[in-house]
């Protein structure tokens, strides 16, 4: 493998996200690892996990999705929280050993919506509308089965997911974030609004995507209003779902815009897009021929993150060069290599990611003892 540093020099150029000075454009993209402790507290296995990576070279980590309050948001059991003072004293042995190998971390809030399947809160979900989620649960995550149909939420339900998320923002930083991720892709609960066939409100958040894209728009206001510009705010989107991978934007660039826009002027720093599939410039244009990340790019003058086989160095590198996005971020390729920025840098290969690191469950273990077994050197 050639080295990517010699033939792909702009993926290791230092960029500037929100105020942070990241080192190169390499991000580790949120993975699940439903490997907390059973109350959602961090544990020692996880600050390990997450320091892995910034040894290993990468630019920023954004953790798994991190559940904000007790009530509806928790999406698996063992999934980390940022909703109370034990998941802050939890989240600080992770925080500090990332910050010792000299990268950010970011912390991805994430409110699972519909598409709970696991709440030790013992709470029901709860969604934009009682509308019943396609698909089933997934197995690597500890479900199985169908969804149940969600309760719809009431304007008092929404104004406490807002609360819950600013709450768990300013736990963030006292648990020494650089800042958040706010989660509203892959069909989960912000993801929920802005998706038409799971949000048919005839109120101020359903109808226009306008109304639609609202509610992020509030948490992204109310965590910068709360905490001020120092603290980076983000915004994870995506067309496609978990549960979903062939949903797109009915209004293709121009609902794009109105998206984009609004979370600009509310206030976010960055904006990451999710999930656009392996083959990302062909995969993620719109019919006009942009890409959806170029699209982001154009509409606000943000850094954009794009995500979606960027474990692939020549796409990385042609995305980053073509004008596509500022960083990409990298998953699956990721954990079976936490060193990947070293990797690209000296030549060395990498260990291509098999599903089986999720299997039985997608937990840090698992994939440890599998990239132990196969790891390429």
């Amino acid at each position: 493998m050639k080295s990517v540093a010699t033939h792909h020099p702009t993926v290791f150029t230092s960029v500037e996200l929100g105020g942070l000075r990241l080192r190169n454009r390499l991000a580790v993209a949120p993975m699940t690892r439903v490997s907390a402790g059973p109350d959602g507290t961090p544990t020692a296995e996880m600050a390990s996990y997450y320091a892995d990576f910034a040894v290993g070279g990468f630019g920023l980590i954004l953790t798994e999705g991190v559940y904000p309050d007790e009530a509806h948001s928790q999406g698996y059991f063992n999934q980390p929280g940022l909703a109370s003072s034990a998941h802050v004293r939890g989240w600080r042995p992770v925080t500090e050993a990332v910050h010792a190998a000299g990268t950010p971390i970011l912390a991805q809030l994430m409110h699972a919506g519909a598409l709970s399947q696991g709440n030790a809160y013992g709470m029901p979900t709860i969604a934009p509308s009682p509308v019943p989620p396609l698909g089933e649960m997934m197995p690597e995550y500890g479900g199985s089965g169908r969804w149940p149909v969600p309760h719809e939420m009431t304007v008092r339900d929404i104004n406490r997911v807002v609360t819950g998320f600013v709450d768990a923002a300013a736990r963030a930083r006292t648990a020494g974030f650089d800042g958040v991720e706010i989660h509203a892709a892959n069909g989960y609960l912000l993801d929920q609004f802005i998706t038409t066939y799971t949000n048919e409100r005839d109120d101020d958040y359903g109808g226009a995507v306008s109304n639609r894209i609202r509610l992020t728009t509030r948490i992204v206001t109310g965590i910068r209003e709360r905490l001020g510009d120092a603290f980076v705010v983000g915004v994870r989107l995506s067309q496609t779902k978990v549960n979903d991978t062939t949903y797109r934007w009915p209004g293709a660039a121009a609902e794009a815009e109105v998206i984009f826009g609004a979370l600009a002027r509310a206030g976010a720093h960055y904006l990451h897009i999710a999930s656009e599939g392996r083959d990302f410039i062909d995969t993620a244009r719109f019919p006009d021929g942009r890409t959806i990340t170029a699209v982001a790019r154009e509409t606000t003058g943000l850094p954009v993150i794009a995500n979606g086989g960027m474990h692939d160095a020549r796409q990385a590198a042609d995305v980053l060069d073509g004008g596509h996005a500022d960083l990409v971020s990298i998953g699956r390729g990721a954990l079976a290599n936490s060193d990947l920025p070293q990797r690209w840098r000296t030549g060395t290969s990498l260990t291509p990611f098999d599903h089986a690191m999720l299997s039985p469950m997608a937990t840090i273990a698992n994939a440890r003892s599998w990239r132990a077994a196969h790891r390429a050197d």
